[in-house]
């Protein structure tokens, strides 16, 4: 028994620290899913470089994220609200004050396909790490840093139904233990690169027979109608 928990303990520690547990397969799906395609032309998004107070942050304890800068949350203030009063941020501005939570498919909610994410792909847990979110605000794809844990780039692949009207950010957890450690925590994050519109839009239209995805279709959709998705790739 000794030995399980000490194995246990060892992975616990080997996952917190960001380190690089995904196979190479992996990480080419999850930079895969940012090259977009419209009129036959595929592009990238602009991958936007990190502040240096951002950066230079420091984990309390290389699990948990560093605290949030007082003028990011000061500035905050100034955007519409969620209900859970967390700022509805324009796709400009990429440095944010968000609610994340965490979730694990050990949780095994009704309907969670085990291990999988929205995509069809494994859930992510090592340099690269799966994250959910409303994908009209974070589009499939979108990649943010959290401050104070530099090493880990996070990836949203997947959504849920309590997300979707909302500005919280879901991250994914391979056990309960390290999902109940993070628990709910509002934090800075920079969003360094804008997921795909168009197969957020592909996706979400063969799913509209439920009502969260399809109120997801729509709020995407608008954004990329009115040109404010492009405008900010």
């Amino acid at each position: 028994m000794k030995t399980i928990q000490m194995i246990s303990i060892l992975c616990s520690l080997l996952l917190s620290g960001c380190g690089e547990l995904d196979s190479s397969s992996s990480q080419s799906q999850a930079a895969g899913i940012h090259s977009r395609s419209k009129s036959g032309a595929t592009y990238k998004a602009k991958v936007a470089s990190l502040p240096s107070p951002f950066s230079s942050a420091k984990s309390p304890d290389g699990f948990l994220p560093a605290a949030a800068s007082s003028d990011i949350a000061q500035k905050a203030a100034s955007f519409p609200k969620d209900k859970h009063g967390m700022a509805t941020y324009p796709l400009a501005v990429r440095q944010r004050y968000v609610r994340t939570t965490a979730y694990s498919h050990e949780e095994r909610e009704v309907g969670a396909p085990w291990k999988k994410n929205a995509i069809g792909t494994n859930l992510k847990y090592g340099r690269i790490r799966s994250a959910a979110a409303d994908w009209s605000r974070y589009p499939v794809g979108t990649k943010f840093k959290i401050k104070g844990l530099p090493n880990c780039t996070y990836v949203v692949d997947d959504y849920g139904s309590a997300l979707v009207g909302t500005n919280t950010v879901d991250i994914y957890h391979p056990t309960l233990r390290t999902m109940r450690r993070w628990g709910t925590r509002k934090t800075e994050i920079v969003v360094t690169e804008w997921g795909d519109w168009e197969r957020a839009l592909k996706i979400l239209e063969g799913r509209k027979k439920y009502s969260h995805t399809r109120k997801m279709y729509y709020a995407a959709k608008a954004k990329v109608d009115s040109g404010e998705a492009a405008r900010n790739r």
